[in-house]
């Protein structure tokens, strides 16, 4: 078996956890107790919910596994997984490969072909 490094934290911190009333199906318990969760990844902005169960934390745990799943959370650890292995951010990446050494600029010339100007 491979050994596997932690790389990616996320934690309470980084989350916002929202309850709420459930309301629909489920008796009076859904009606009368904040069972409903919403997780809220602040530097990524998914958001997951979860509603069906009646218990908070199988809701909770169930909302986890959703945010994990959310294609703006995937892209948000694919970025920081990508700016840890390099050491820059993109906004750097972006800076490095805009530099003039790698911008070819043409227009067209009298006979109307492209030329490098």
């Amino acid at each position: 078996m491979a050994n596997k490094q932690l790389i990616i934290s996320v934690t309470k911190k980084d989350l916002e956890v929202q309850h709420f009333m459930a309301g629909g199906k489920g008796g009076q318990n859904q009606n009368k107790r904040m069972t409903g969760v919403r997780i809220i990844h602040k530097d990524s902005g998914a958001v997951a919910e979860c509603r069906e169960e009646r218990s908070q934390k199988q809701n909770q745990a169930i909302a986890l596994k959703r945010l994990s799943e959310h294609p703006k959370f995937k892209l948000w650890v694919t970025r920081v997984y990508y700016e840890l292995m390099d050491g820059k951010t993109l906004d750097e990446k972006v800076d490095e490969e805009l530099q003039s050494k790698n911008i070819k600029v043409e227009g067209k010339n009298e006979q109307g072909k492209w030329v490098e100007i």
